[in-house]
């Protein structure tokens, strides 16, 4: 199986986050991508290669141009304006009542107020050179459909940073760029094709549902923590549906806590029905396994044996699949989680 990966990754690396009302060191870190690129080099079913350059032209097909540009320079104007600082996080949010009857918003001039303005929430610090990171997972994710356009079966991109809170006009949830949804746009309008998302990360991908909510050519299905008490709280309730030509091609299952994996393959094998019934040429996976038992941040309760079950029930779709790394916090278990998925949907036996 080719896998796609580059130490650009390496690029993004906040110090701090903001969790749980904790300033504490991030849970998405460089090391995440690193412990998954050990455990599938140490498997001779992998074959490595590097993302090849696409430009900012398949991102600007899903992303307000602002948001890039604005991602493109913040870091800097931040350093110019507040002196030396290595993470920029947003300290107001342009929440919508604080104007409520008295007109719509424009964007701020101010750095420190438009950081509020294209950022949701405070977990997603800006480094240096996040810009850069973000883009190469770009060019991690198309050039893994790119091979798979070409004939591969399944291929794997192990992206970082993660894509899938990241919205058409926000990003957020440790997410700046989103991978699957340029990926399925750039497939559903080059091929003029049917694609679906499936998405398994425990957190509900609230940008992939926002970016294709009005569209009947790109499925997005998703199986997470229910939003009553899972982050991002606000997205991701089973009677979203979509909206106008997109209604019915949203399908969300809110998962309760403690979800085991007979009870979660149930509700794959019904994710997997609907695919089938939406009749796409490809499927992309947004492949979090921050589902499993021991994650911190979650409280589902995978192992990682089922894992590969998992990734043996997408393959029974028969589908070319392109698979893109999200989430997954349990740094122990990580990597053998991502090899038996992967192992799964590649139709073979992952050794312990």
């Amino acid at each position: 199986m080719k896998v796609v990966y580059t130490l650009r990754h390496r690029l993004h690396h906040p110090e701090h986050e903001i969790e749980a009302s904790r300033f504490q060191p991030p849970f998405e870190h460089p090391g995440r991508a690193e412990i998954i690129q050990a455990a599938l080099a140490a498997d001779a079913l992998f074959d490595f290669v590097a993302p090849d350059d696409w430009g900012t032209a398949p991102i600007e097909a899903v992303h307000d141009s602002g948001l890039i540009r604005f991602l493109e320079t913040a870091w800097a104007e931040y350093q110019r304006h507040h002196g030396r600082t290595h993470d920029v996080v947003p300290d107001l949010f342009a929440m919508s009542a604080l104007r409520d009857g008295m007109g719509p918003a424009v964007e701020p001039r101010s750095i420190s107020a438009r950081l509020g303005w294209w950022c949701f929430e405070t977990t997603t610090p800006l480094t240096a050179t996040t810009y850069e990171a973000a883009r190469s997972a770009v060019d991690t994710a198309l050039t893994t459909a790119n091979a798979v356009l070409a004939g591969e079966q399944v291929a794997y991109g192990l992206c970082r940073p993660p894509g899938h809170h990241a919205s058409r006009s926000l990003y957020g949830g440790y997410c700046f760029f989103n991978n699957a949804a340029v990926v399925a746009h750039h497939v559903a309008t080059t091929t003029g094709t049917k694609v679906s998302v499936l998405d398994v990360d425990y957190h509900h991908g609230n940008g992939t549902q926002q970016i294709f909510y009005d569209r009947d050519d790109v499925q997005f299905v998703s199986l997470h923590g229910d939003p009553a008490r899972a982050y991002p709280y606000h997205t991701g309730f089973a009677d979203e549906t979509g909206a106008g030509r997109g209604v019915g091609s949203t399908i969300n299952v809110p998962l309760a806590a403690g979800v085991r994996p007979d009870h979660y393959l149930e509700r794959l094998t019904e994710a997997c029905d609907a695919i089938r019934a939406f009749d796409p040429s490809m499927l992309v996976v947004s492949l979090g396994v921050d589902t499993h038992e021991a994650d911190p941040i979650s409280d589902l309760a995978l192992t990682t044996e089922s894992f590969e079950w998992c990734g043996a029930l997408v393959r029974e779709l028969g589908l070319p699949t392109v698979v893109l790394q999200e989430g997954g916090y349990a740094d122990d278990a990580l990597g053998e989680n991502v090899r038996r998925w992967l192992h799964g949907v590649a139709g073979t036996t992952a050794d312990a």
